[in-house]
């Protein structure tokens, strides 16, 4: 291994090729390697009168349509653009300050908004995904080394095999093949890290955002229809949801709840205050009570 000291200066050399490397673009991206007052004949000092002139001399020199360099001319004859290339030059050392001016000035206002945002949704979703594949990873990693879960590899091993098992091996020896061949079999629900699904990607549901509000338009007028106009009492659907909404409980815990619980809870009709401030009130009381 290198010593210390010579470890440092490899390291400070490295940096100053990089550096060095990264500073020559911040001037080199108006007139490539040419300096754009070089190309007309001007000093830094001229004014916009002169800058014409002088690109005017030069294309009466060469070809009528050509000239050495016309990016020259039509960065010093901005005001705007060319104060940014003086200051390129001025400070060669602010290299993506410098990049960031000149390629806003140049393509910004040529670019499509709606490339634009297609491109920013599709990065976002793309991040979106692999990070929700990154969580569900982990999650299963560590749902995989409980006790449970193994358990339940075991029974479905008993299942597959009608009660038999290799002696050779224990129960803390399955192969790993029949391990992830049987884990394959597992419906894992996984809460706070659910498996990841191209629909709730931020630009399918963009894409889908006119079809996503036209439905929630035509449920809310068939619901209004339904129960405040024709005054019908609520479906089980309807009151399902009414509940689970009054009880601030998810759509997959909800799943989880036996059938006559969940009876039991519709028919307390929580939705409406006066019935859930008494639920609640019992409920405190109850919990007091366990105490």
């Amino acid at each position: 291994m290198a010593p210390a000291p010579a470890a440092s200066r490899w390291c400070a050399v490295t940096a100053a090729v990089v550096f060095s490397l990264l500073i020559q673009p911040s001037v080199c991206i108006y007139c490539d390697e040419d300096d754009c007052y070089d190309l007309l004949g001007v000093t830094q000092s001229a004014n916009s009168s002169e800058i014409k002139k002088a690109y005017y001399k030069l294309s009466l020199k060469h070809h009528p349509d050509k000239n050495p360099d016309p990016e020259s001319r039509k960065i010093l004859k901005d005001e705007a653009t060319r104060e940014q290339y003086d200051y390129a030059i001025a400070h060669p050392e602010e290299v993506f300050y410098n990049a960031a001016r000149y390629y806003h000035a140049y393509y910004g206002h040529k670019t499509d908004p709606r490339a634009v945002l297609v491109g920013l949704l599709i990065i976002l979703s793309a991040f979106q995904y692999l990070n929700q594949w990154t969580r569900y990873n982990q999650a299963l990693d560590m749902v995989k080394k409980t006790p449970a879960y193994k358990n339940k590899l075991r029974a479905l091993q008993l299942e597959r095999t009608g009660g038999v098992t290799n002696k050779k091996k224990t129960h803390k020896q399955m192969d790993k093949n029949t391990e992830d061949e049987l884990s394959k079999e597992l419906e894992l629900q996984i809460k706070g890290a659910e498996k990841p699904s191209m629909w709730d990607l931020l630009g399918i549901r963009f894409i889908l955002l006119p079809y996503t509000i036209g439905k929630l338009f035509l449920w809310y007028g068939c619901w209004s229809w339904r129960y405040r106009v024709k005054r019908a009492p609520f479906s089980w659907e309807d009151a399902s949801y009414l509940t689970r909404r009054s009880l601030g409980v998810a759509l997959d815990s909800w799943r989880h709840i036996d059938e006559p619980t969940k009876e039991d809870l519709i028919q307390k009709r929580l939705w409406e205050k006066s019935n859930f401030d008494s639920y609640m009130a019992d409920m405190r009381k109850e919990s007091k009570r366990r105490r």
